[in-house]
């Protein structure tokens, strides 16, 4: 997408969140001086829980794309940190388009091309799906029968590990019969843009790569276990966030089936995160779900919903640029250089 194109796409979400902020404003009634309140109140001792596991779940990122790339190259996870940390402070700064920049950067921290990382990416992105999809699923499926709404919740649990198991049919069909599969795809949605079906085609290539990179089942299982654990910790940094308002008991004795909705809200007001703009639409969203769901006051739910946010995402900023500044590169020179490098794979491919 060109560059203009998508500014203005950022300037029309911004202007639509800004609305939607307006209107929430004149329906809810907030007392900031609470909100200072309950955010003096909180155990910084959970705060550091939850950023420590998440600090573990950036290595445990590093670790799996080594797994991933074991049948290329043999790459010790460190050396992987640093660039994952950058990747994930520029998406915090600059927003969702500097996504790509991760498999720039690793690309260029071992003088690979930069379509061979662009296949991990895809496989990366799949298994961060598969398994938060079976995480949600099996905690809901078995929500405990106390829990409000526990029918809904049950219902929701089965209709996602249907669809778990949905992509798993899709990632199969994928690994056998990928090149059948993007013709298909393209040949549907060339007639709505003609670029548009052009580059999912070659993400879909890409993700096949990416899957036959998998050359052992001892490979796709080691990954599979590092991507559980890794959004096992994910959810566990939402968790200790919760428990850290211990005055507030809704809070204090979160449940883990309890936060794994709030993980899947917080995920959804992710999806289209914007430069700053992004974090206060996210901060809502998970606030949203807080109040509707558990009836924990507003101030009290957006307190909570920034200090996630905090353990979720800004701690990593400190990490992301002291990485950056080491290996010599700033975030905004990665993200145009990974647009660039990418044109340039999708150009030869």
């Amino acid at each position: 997408m060109p560059s203009t194109q998508r500014k203005s796409l950022w300037l029309i979400v911004a202007l639509a969140a800004i609305g939607i902020a307006w209107l929430l404003h004149s329906r809810i009634s907030f007392d900031w001086g609470a909100l200072g309140r309950q955010l003096r109140s909180v155990s910084i001792g959970h705060v550091l829980v939850g950023v420590a596991l998440l600090y573990f779940g950036y290595w445990l990122r590093a670790w799996r794309w080594a797994v991933l790339l074991t049948p290329v190259r043999r790459v010790r996870p460190i050396e992987l940190l640093g660039p994952q940390l950058i990747g994930f402070t520029a998406v915090m700064l600059i927003g969702r388009i500097a996504d790509l920049a991760r498999p720039y950067l690793i690309a260029r921290r071992l003088g690979m091309p930069v379509a061979t990382q662009l296949a991990v990416y895809s496989v990366e992105r799949a298994f961060d799906l598969g398994a938060a999809a079976i995480l949600f699923s099996l905690t809901l499926a078995a929500a405990p029968h106390n829990l409000p709404h526990h029918a809904l919740y049950v219902r929701a649990g089965a209709v996602s590990l249907a669809l778990t198991l949905a992509i798993v049919v899709f990632a199969v069909s994928l690994r056998f019969a990928g090149a059948t599969v993007a013709g298909v795809v393209r040949r549907l949605l060339t007639p709505l843009s003609a670029s548009f079906a052009g580059r999912i085609d070659e993400r879909i290539h890409d993700f096949c790569e990416g899957l036959h990179t998998l050359s052992t089942l001892r490979e796709f299982f080691t990954a599979f276990a590092i991507s559980m654990l890794m959004w096992l910790c994910i959810a566990l940094g939402y968790m200790q966030s919760a428990h850290s308002f211990t005055t507030e008991p809704t809070l204090a004795h979160f449940s883990f089936t309890a936060t794994m909705l709030v993980v899947a809200a917080s995920l959804s007001g992710s999806l289209l995160q914007l430069p700053v703009l992004g974090w206060f639409t996210q901060i809502g969203v998970v606030a949203t779900a807080l109040h509707g769901f558990f009836n924990v006051p507003w101030e009290t739910a957006t307190a909570c919903a920034t200090v996630m946010f905090f353990v979720l995402n800004l701690d990593i900023l400190p990490a992301g640029l002291i990485a950056a500044r080491l290996q010599g590169i700033t975030l905004r020179q990665a993200v145009n250089e990974s647009g660039r490098a990418e044109d340039a794979s999708l150009g030869e491919a």
